[in-house]
This record gives C-alpha cells, sequence and structure tokens, in this order.
C-alpha cells in the first residue's frame, strides 16, 4: 500500500495534478466521482495567504467528498512560507504540498515554483522549515531540473526525503522545456531504483492513456501517476486507466449523455462557487475537451464559449445533447 504518512492512497493511487483555475472544486468532484484517488487543490500564493487575499483564501475551500485532499503552496520566504503552512494546517487538508516546478515566469522571476531548482540549498532549507511549522504530512511537486544543464532531481529526491517530505511528484520536464517536447520519465525511474529513497515517487508527465499509464507503471516502477492536462474536460481518464489495470480491457468512451452531464454539472458547481461571471468565463476552458472530435460541432463550441448568460449555455448543452443523443459512436465522432 502506498502511503503518505497517515494517509493510505491503495495499491497504485492515481492522482489529479494541481492546475492553476482547472483544479477547483467543482473540477476535483468529477474526477473524484470517475476513481480519482488524491487531488490537489490550485496553487496558492502564501503571499496572498497570510493577506488574507480573497482569491487565495477561497482556494483552500474543501469539502467531505473530496479526501483524501492536499493544498499546495508556492513562495520563495522561509518566514512566509511557514506562516502559511499554520493558515493551510487550520484548512485541515490530509497533505499540504509545495510547488516547486510551476514554470510560468511571473512565478519563477521571484525564485518561486520552479525558480527554485536554480538554488537547491534555498530549495532544502524551504522545504525543512514548512516541515517543522505544521503538523501535517508535507509533499512536494518539481521539475527534473532548470535545463537540461541542472536535472538535479535524484539529488533533490534524498535531500528533501532526509529533511521529512512524506512523498514527491516529479514533472518529467525541465522547467526549460515548459510544456512543450516529451517528458522524460527515466531519470523518475532511477530514483525509483536508488535504495536510499524510501519515500513514494509519483511520476507525472504525458500519461494520456489507459494503455501509457500501465508501460510507464511497470517501465519506471512508480508508487503512482499524476494526471494533470489529459483529465481537463475528461475526467474519465482515471476510470479508465483503473479499469485497464484491473481487466487489460479498453472502456468504451463515454456516451454523448455522460459528456453532457459532466459540463452540466461542472458549470452548476462552478456557478456556485464562483458566482455567474467567473463561474461562466472559467468554464469554457473546459468545453473543447468535453466535445472533442464531435462532427460538426464547432459552431455548438462557439457558442459555449461566448454565451456569458449561464441559462443560454444550459440550453447550448441542452441542445448539443438532443441533436448527438442516441447516434452510434461513429457517427459522433469525425473519422
Amino acid at each position: 500500500m502506498v502511503k503518505i504518512g497517515p494517509v493510505d492512497l491503495g495499491e497504485f493511487p492515481l492522482l489529479l495534478a494541481p492546475m492553476e483555475d482547472v483544479s477547483d472544486p467543482p473540477f476535483r468532484a468529477l474526477c473524484k466521482a470517475q476513481g480519482c484517488d488524491m487531488m490537489y487543490t490550485e496553487f496558492i500564493s502564501v503571499e496572498g495567504l497570510i493577506r488574507d487575499a480573497t482569491k487565495s483564501v477561497q482556494k483552500l475551500d474543501i469539502y467531505p467528498e473530496e479526501r483524501p485532499i492536499g493544498i499546495q503552496i508556492f513562495g520563495a520566504e522561509i518566514d512566509s512560507m511557514m506562516r502559511a503552512a499554520e493558515i493551510v494546517e487550520d484548512a485541515q487538508p490530509e497533505v499540504l504540498d509545495i510547488n516547486y516546478g510551476c514554470p510560468v515566469k511571473k512565478v519563477v522571476c521571484k525564485m518561486a515554483g520552479a525558480g527554485i531548482l536554480q538554488d537547491l540549498d534555498r530549495m532544502v532549507k524551504l522545504t525543512d522549515a514548512v516541515v517543522r511549522a505544521t503538523n501535517l504530512p508535507v509533499t512536494v511537486k518539481t521539475r527534473l531540473g532548470w535545463d537540461d544543464e541542472t536535472k538535479y532531481i535524484e539529488e533533490v529526491a534524498e535531500r528533501l526525503q532526509d529533511v521529512g517530505i512524506k512523498a514527491l511528484s516529479i514533472h518529467g520536464r525541465t522547467r526549460k522545456q515548459m510544456y512543450k517536447g516529451e517528458a522524460d520519465w527515466s531519470l523518475i525511474g532511477k530514483i525509483k531504483e536508488n535504495p536510499r529513497v524510501k519515500i513514494p515517487i509519483f511520476g507525472n508527465g504525458d500519461i494520456d492513456s489507459p494503455q501509457k499509464a500501465k508501460l510507464y507503471r511497470e517501465r519506471y516502477g512508480v508508487d503512482g501517476i499524476m494526471i494533470g492536462r489529459a483529465a481537463i474536460g475528461y475526467p474519465w481518464i482515471f476510470r479508465e486507466i483503473k479499469h485497464y489495470f484491473e481487466t487489460g480491457e479498453i472502456l468504451p468512451p463515454p456516451t454523448v449523455e455522460e459528456r453532457v452531464a459532466a459540463a452540466r454539472q461542472h458549470l452548476t458547481h462552478s456557478l456556485e462557487w464562483k458566482g455567474p461571471k467567473l463561474g461562466v468565463l472559467e468554464m469554457r476552458r473546459h468545453y473543447t475537451n468535453y466535445f472533442r472530435g464531435f462532427r460538426n460541432i464547432k459552431a455548438w463550441r462557439m457558442q459555449l464559449v461566448t454565451q456569458d448568460d449561464p441559462a443560454a449555455v444550459f440550453q447550448v448543452l441542452d441542445q448539443i445533447e438532443s441533436i448527438y443523443s442516441g447516434m452510434e459512436q461513429q457517427e459522433v465522432m469525425q473519422r
């Protein structure tokens, strides 16, 4: 069994990656219903938390059905990280996760996120301070290194384990790569081969099918897989991978009715959590994947991403279901 401190995640957990403006409670609810074992919040600025900024504080919202869940924070100053850890502990997640992987310039330029990969000693000091500041299990998500010349992830794994982290999630790219090129899991596999490393190691990057999940599980020996972009608009990826692990069978894709129901539920919860303006706006990134490959969907998708009135968006979803429902899969999808 894989455990993060006292948190039991089963034999081979599937984790939802923390994604800004994506892995919020409405989206997490869908992923949990489809079999996700462990989820993380969007990353939260520690400076925002200690200033009681509304957007940062709202991201602490977690619901009973989501557990176990980790709250992820990012920052560069030891004092701020320690104060934020206390605030996170009050929110009572199962895990506190530190983001050392975000490649976005506005984060990196402050030596937060992946920026800290340029200063491993500071990364270790920062992590040690957070571990000492909380009773929660502390985990870390990071990348292979800053660039191809600084892939020090094996050293990072040992040093962060030594200061007390309970699990490490590794995205198989450098910061310089951003999200380009193919994720390289070979160094993740080497960490699993290192007899000094005892904590769970989760691999992340490019897992977009059950077959690839099984291949990477067997090839690199990871303790679990973290899925990010492949789950956007497609929470069924979790159930498909689990079914394939158990049976070797590929599940049929979700039906039109399932896709529309998921989009409808997602929108409903988004409106409840964010209000009508943001609730409609931040749903737009998901519709392409909910209806990816549908024949003649472009005009309907354009309406989904341009309508501002929630009632009008629901009406478009009803129309999509009416048009495509009952069709055979080959009729719905483009060739």
